[in-house]
């Protein structure tokens, strides 16, 4: 890890790959030294912005036999042509010798007690009144010889009870509260064009949403909020910062309703959480799961290798695809928890094979809440340095285990606080690193002036703890 942020690429929309191998840094150009154990890693997927048309052309039927731990994708007739194997015979055997052969008459079975027939289908017509609610009163007067002819259509009377409003902690409730608050975002270059989506924060126009999908509007291009009422309005960049892949834009709207964003810090393993967004260029597609993980050091990026972000994720195994990113991760009493950013893929490159295997993460909101403020605040964001390169510390079975310290910067924080070049950190506050990304998280997760306790292993001897207190980039990651 360094402290140093790598050059950031502008992004293309629609062109987000899974880049391989992994690099480890704080704000990192140098990456990782190898002479500290560190090992190429497998990348998580910045969630690509999806094409301008592509999502008319999505199918939603499979195609084709799928490679192993791969989705089908595409469209395409069942095999076949046939619902039923080729070839099989469907429905009763003829009988045998047929056609040639007498057929014998079918035997008719015995009549059935009128009472316990006249049961049934009152039994019938009850779960399908309860079930089917006009049509089932149509049916139930049918089975009763009434003399009227039943009427699908017209209104029924009595004390007919109104539909009951979505209970609170149900996902179709928080939905309900947060879908007029997340957007489209349209972005149009000379290169392509592409969706991601966005959270509205306040009522004049201010929506937060991912770095990577507005990236390409700061060339030259031209950007575009689709609202939720249906109206596309123009929209201008407020802020970006690269290194948390967090963006602030405005809309040329003054009447939004702005999302309620709530603490992540609050999010337990196991909790429900809805995913709002515009996967495929579907806008305000709603999909639903738990909290899978917290705190997950998550490494993303494009096809650059010096591209990558690196953050402690709230993982989830709600339905997020390419196009929700930027887009709204809520618990179910309708509060952001998190913007959704990465998802993990089954291999491959395009969108094509980047499409949902239950690995979804975002940024927590807790960290995202003063980056956003400082981006309002001044176009630019500042964040916690330690003040080292780290790499991955591997025990002799090869398992990581903590994250080894390279250089050390000279009156950085891991200076002052006593930290020397290989020593190998386990925890922080008492949570422990696992590895070079997770200090790096770790770190992040943090602000300017934050005090940590630091658990390391120096000479072979573990256990030892310092305390530093952080620095800051002072809004300038690249210095």
């Amino acid at each position: 890890m360094t402290e140093n942020q790598p050059h950031q690429p502008q992004n293309q929309p629609g062109n987000d790959t899974p880049a391989q191998g992994s690099t480890y840094g704080n704000q990192a150009p140098q990456g990782t030294s190898p002479s500290y154990g560190s090992s190429p890693q497998e990348r998580t997927q910045q969630l690509p912005t999806t094409g301008y048309g592509q999502h008319s052309q999505q199918q939603y039927a499979p195609h084709g036999p799928a490679r192993p731990g791969q989705h089908s994708s595409g469209g395409g007739a069942f095999q076949g042509g046939q619902f039923g194997t080729t070839g099989a015979h469907q429905g009763a055997s003829p009988g045998t010798g047929w056609p040639f052969a007498a057929q014998q008459p079918a035997q008719p079975e015995p009549p059935k007690p009128k009472r316990r027939g006249l049961a049934l289908v009152a039994a019938t017509a009850l779960l399908v009144g309860t079930a089917g609610g006009v049509g089932g009163a149509a049916v139930y007067s049918a089975t009763n010889d009434s003399s009227a002819t039943p009427s699908v259509t017209a209104p029924l009377t009595g004390g007919q009870a109104a539909p009951a409003s979505a209970p609170d902690g149900s996902v179709q409730n928080a939905a309900a509260k947060v879908l007029p608050s997340v957007v489209k975002i349209a972005v149009a270059t000379a290169q392509g064009a592409g969706t991601g989506s966005g959270i509205v924060i306040s009522q004049d126009g201010l929506i937060v949403t991912n770095n990577h999908v507005v990236a390409g509007a700061g060339n030259g291009g031209r950007l575009s909020v689709i609202l939720n009422d249906g109206r596309t309005v123009p929209a201008t960049i407020v802020g970006t910062d690269p290194l948390t892949d967090l963006a602030v834009i405005r809309a040329d709207a003054k009447d939004l309703k702005p999302a309620v964003l709530g603490k992540s810090g609050s999010l337990l393993v196991g909790q429900g959480v809805v995913a709002i967004g515009s996967p495929f260029g579907l806008d305000a597609t709603v999909t639903s799961g738990i909290v899978s993980a917290l705190n997950r050091p998550v490494s993303s990026g494009g096809e650059q290798q010096d591209s990558t972000t690196v953050f402690p994720a709230v993982q989830t195994d709600a339905a997020i695809n390419p196009g929700n990113s930027g887009g709204a991760l809520i618990d179910l009493a309708g509060q952001v928890v998190g913007i959704n950013s990465a998802i993990k893929t089954a291999g491959g490159s395009g969108q094509s094979e980047g499409g949902n295997i239950g690995l979804g993460f975002a940024i927590p909101i807790d960290q995202a809440k003063p980056i956003i403020d400082e981006l309002v605040a001044s176009g630019k964001a500042t964040h916690a340095r330690l003040g080292v390169t780290v790499g991955d510390a591997q025990s002799s079975d090869g398992l990581t285990q903590g994250a080894t310290l390279g250089e050390v910067t000279p009156g950085g924080a891991a200076d002052k606080a006593g930290l020397k070049s290989g020593d190998i950190v386990t925890a922080i506050n008492g949570k422990a690193i696992a590895s070079g990304d997770a200090l790096v998280a770790a770190v992040r997760s943090h602000r300017p002036g934050d005090e940590v306790t630091i658990t390391f292993t120096r000479d072979g001897k573990p256990g030892q703890t310092v305390k530093a207190k952080l620095g800051s980039d002072n809004g300038n990651p690249t210095g």
